[in-house]
C-alpha cells in the first residue's frame, strides 16, 4: 500500500580522513528508518554523500602531496565502499564537487546576492581551521573554539555575508510554532535559548584565504563557504534549480527528517533554514540531531589510537551483527559508548543465545516431529492468547519507538518478542508433547512459534536485512510483508520449513578480547608516536610563546603524604611569593637533594590538586633512560629569569 513519500537525508560526511564506527552510527541509523518506512509502503528517497570543499582539505591534500581532488576522491571512495559494506540502502550518493551541485550552489548563491539578502564587506574574528569557523572572543570557551576545543587564530579578510539577522524572527516564530522541527526538545531549547534569541549575527559565506571550494560566479577571488555549499546538498540532490526545479525534487522536497549529529544541529536549524527562507522555498519538517558513540567514556580519535572502524567490527562479527551492536546500543538522547567487551557480550547473549537459538531450536523441532511440516494450529489457550498479544503489542512498540527515532528501544522489542518466544517454549515444553504423543497440541504450539519467529523476522528486516533473510528461507516462506503483521497467522500451513542451520556462532570472548586487546594497544603506541613527532614538526613561535618558563630556586621540599612518587616543592620565583608545586620524582631525588638548587618552572600552568596539595606549576625534568629522570638545574641563573 502506497503511503506517500518519505525524503530522509543524513549529514554528508566529510572527506577529512576515513570515517570510525562512530560515524558510521548515522548511516546505519538512517538507513533502518529508509528500510522500515519502505516496509512499510512509503515511498523513500534516501540521500548520503560527502562534503568535499575547504581550508581544511587543502592543507591535507598539500600535506599528502597530491592535488584537493585526488585527496577527496580518494577518502570519498572510503565512505561510500564503507556505506556499501554496511549493507545500506541509499538512493543517491552526493558529492559536493559533482558537477551539477557546482552550479546549482553558485545560482544559489547569485540569487541570494541579487535580493540583498547576502552583501559584501570584511570579517575579522578568531578562526578555527578544522570547524572552519569564525568566532568571537565571547564564544570561546578557556580561549579556545567553542566546538572542537582546538586553537583559534585572528583572521581577517573581505567576505560576503548572509544576513542572517533579517530573518531571525521569522526562524524563531518557527521554531516555536513547530514542537517537532527541532528533535529531541533539549536540542531546540539549546538552539533557541543560546543562539537565536540572544540575537543573530550575519554568516560569512565566502572565503580568500583558499581556492578549494565553490568559486563566486560573479567574483573570482572568493569561494562560496562551506555552509551555502555543503547545505544545499539537500536539494541539489533532487534537482532544485533556481531557474525552475526537476519533477525529482517538486517529488519529495520537504526533506521529512534530516538525521545528523548534535554538533551540527546548530547549522542545520538556524543557517539552513533561513537559507531556505530567503529562497521562498520550503523548510524540511524535521531535524533530528543524534548523540555520538563513544570509545568507552572518550570520543574517538585517531590521535588517541582509540578508534574502530567499520570494516574492523565486520570483519570480526559479520555485517548484521555490527549494524545490531550500532542499533542496539545508543541510547536516544545521550551519549552510546563502544568496547569490544559490550560488543561481544552483546553479541552472544542477544543475537547467538536469544534470537539465534530460538530460531535454530524451533524449526529442528518441527523437523524433528513433523518431518518439516507447519501443522494446522488447533484450539487456543491462554498461553497461546498472552503470546499472540505480546506480538502485537512488539508490533505497536517497533512502530512508535522508530518514529520517535528511540532506536534502541525499537530493537529492543524485537529482541523481548524472541526472549518470549523462549519462554513460551520453557512454559508449552514441546517435548513433553511429543513424549506423551499429544500432537494436536504440538503442532499448535510449534506453529505458533514459527509464527512469531516470521513477525520477527519482518520486523527485522529493517535492522538485520540479511539475518531476517535467512529466517524466512529457514521458515520456507515469502510471506514477508509489513500489512501480514496486521494479525497473528499468515504463516500457511501444510507447507515445510527448511533445515536448521545456526544464525550466529557464538564468539570465544577470551580469544577476541586478547586479539584485539593487542591491537588496540599497537595502534595507540603508534599514535602516540605520531603524535609525538607531530608535536614537533608542527610547533610554531606563537605556541611556544604561550607557555611561561621562570627560573624559580627550591626552599624547601618535603614528601607529600599519601603519595609515594610525589615531592612538595616550596619554590621563590622571584615574585615575592613563594610557589607550590607537587612533582613526581620521589624516586628519583630525596628531599635534601633538591633544596638551594634552581630549577625551571612552568609558571602560567593551570593549578591542580594532587593528592591534597594544590600545585601551581611543573617542574623541567629530562627522560634518561628507562628509570631514570634528571631535573634540569640552572643554579646559574636569577631567580624569575624568563626562559626564552
Amino acid at each position: 500500500m502506497d503511503k506517500g513519500k518519505f525524503y530522509i537525508t543524513t549529514a554528508i560526511a566529510y572527506t577529512s580522513r576515513k570515517p570510525h564506527i562512530g560515524n558510521s552510527y548515522e548511516i546505519v541509523l538512517t538507513d533502518a528508518i529508509a528500510r522500515y518506512k519502505r516496509l512499510q509502503g512509503y515511498d523513500v528517497f534516501f540521500l548520503t554523500g560527502t562534503d568535499e570543499h575547504g581550508q581544511k582539505i587543502e592543507e591535507y591534500a598539500k600535506t599528502a602531496g597530491v592535488s584537493p581532488k585526488e585527496y577527496v576522491d580518494k577518502v570519498a571512495g572510503e565512505i561510500k565502499d564503507i556505506c556499501d559494506l554496511l549493507n545500506t540502502t541509499y538512493d543517491k550518493f552526493i558529492r559536493t564537487t559533482d558537477d551539477y551541485h557546482e552550479k546549482t550552489v553558485q545560482k544559489i548563491f547569485k540569487k541570494l546576492y541579487d535580493q540583498g539578502d547576502i552583501y559584501k564587506s570584511e570579517y575579522e574574528g578568531l578562526y578555527c581551521t578544522p570547524c572552519e569557523s569564525f568566532w568571537t572572543e565571547s564564544q570561546l570557551v578557556d580561549g579556545k573554539c567553542p566546538d572542537c576545543g582546538r586553537d583559534v587564530t585572528k583572521a581577517k579578510e573581505e567576505a560576503y555575508f548572509l544576513k542572517l539577522s533579517k530573518y531571525q524572527k521569522q526562524l524563531e516564530d518557527y521554531i516555536e510554532q513547530n514542537d517537532n522541527f527541532i528533535y529531541p526538545e533539549s536540542r531546540k531549547k539549546e538552539m533557541l535559548n543560546n543562539f537565536i534569541k540572544p540575537g543573530l549575527q550575519d554568516l560569512c559565506v565566502s572565503r580568500t584565504s583558499f581556492k578549494w571550494g565553490v568559486p563566486v560566479s560573479f567574483d573570482d577571488k572568493h569561494v562560496i563557504y562551506v555552509w551555502i555549499d555543503a547545505l544545499s546538498n539537500y536539494i541539489t540532490a533532487l534537482g532544485y534549480d533556481p531557474d525552475g526545479s526537476a519533477d525529482l525534487y517538486k517529488k519529495y522536497w520537504p526533506a521529512d527528517v534530516h538525521i545528523i549529529g548534535k554538533d551540527i544541529v546548530r547549522f542545520h536549524t538556524i543557517y539552513w533554514p533561513i537559507m531556505l527562507m530567503a529562497l521562498g522555498e520550503e523548510l524540511p519538517k524535521q531535524v533530528y540531531g543524534h548523540p555520538w558513540l563513544l570509545f568507552g567514556t572518550d570520543k574517538m580519535s585517531k590521535s588517541r589510537g582509540n578508534v574502530i572502524y567499520a570494516d574492523d567490527l565486520v570483519s570480526l562479527l559479520g555485517v548484521d551483527a555490527t549494524r545490531y551492536y550500532l542499533l542496539s546500543e545508543m541510547p536516544h538522547a545521550n551519549d552510546g559508548s563502544i568496547s569490544y567487551e559490550t560488543i561481544i557480550e552483546r553479541y552472544n547473549s542477544d543475537l547467538a543465545n536469544t534470537l539465534g537459538n530460538l530460531v535454530n531450536r524451533t524449526i529442528a523441532m518441527n523437523n524433528k516431529y513433523f518431518g518439516g511440516e507447519i501443522k494446522v494450529p488447533g484450539e487456543e489457550t491462554e498461553l497461546d492468547r498472552e503470546l499472540k498479544e505480546f506480538a502485537a503489542m512488539t508490533v505497536k512498540k517497533v512502530d512508535d519507538n522508530i518514529n520517535s527515532y528511540h532506536m534502541a528501544d525499537a530493537v529492543d522489542a524485537v529482541m523481548n518478542l524472541a526472549k518470549r518466544c523462549n519462554k513460551y517454549i520453557d512454559e508449552t515444553t514441546p517435548w513433553t508433547l511429543a513424549k506423551n504423543e499429544e500432537y494436536d497440541r504440538l503442532g499448535t504450539v510449534l506453529y505458533n512459534l514459527l509464527e512469531a519467529i516470521r513477525q520477527i523476522a519482518v520486523l527485522l528486516t529493517a535492522f538485520l536485512p540479511d539475518t531476517a533473510k535467512a529466517i524466512f528461507a529457514q521458515l520456507g516462506t515469502d510471506i514477508t510483508d509489513y500489512d501480514s503483521l496486521s494479525s497473528f497467522g499468515a504463516l500457511v500451513s501444510g507447507n515445510k520449513v527448511g533445515e536448521a542451520t545456526p544464525l550466529f556462532s557464538r564468539i570465544d570472548a577470551e580469544k577476541m578480547l586478547a586479539e584485539v586487546n593487542a591491537k588496540i594497544e599497537k595502534e595507540m603506541a603508534k599514535a602516540k608516536l605520531a603524535q609525538e613527532l607531530e608535536g614537533v614538526a608542527q610547533i610554531g613561535i606563537d605556541d611556544f610563546a604561550k607557555v611561561e618558563l621562570r627560573v624559580a630556586q627550591v626552599k624547601d621540599c618535603v614528601p607529600v603524604k599519601r603519595a609515594k612518587k610525589l615531592l612538595q616543592l616550596t619554590l621563590d620565583d622571584g615574585s615575592g611569593k613563594p610557589r607550590t608545586v607537587a612533582s613526581g620524582i620521589a624516586q628519583y631525588y630525596k628531599p635534601e637533594e633538591l633544596i638551594g638548587h634552581k630549577v625551571v618552572v612552568v609558571a602560567n600552568l593551570k593549578p591542580a590538586v594532587l593528592c591534597g596539595v594544590e600545585s601551581c606549576g611543573m617542574i623541567l625534568a629530562g627522560d634518561c633512560g628507562e628509570n631514570d629522570v634528571k631535573v634540569v638545574f640552572v643554579d646559574n641563573l636569577p631567580n624569575g629569569a624568563k626562559i626564552r
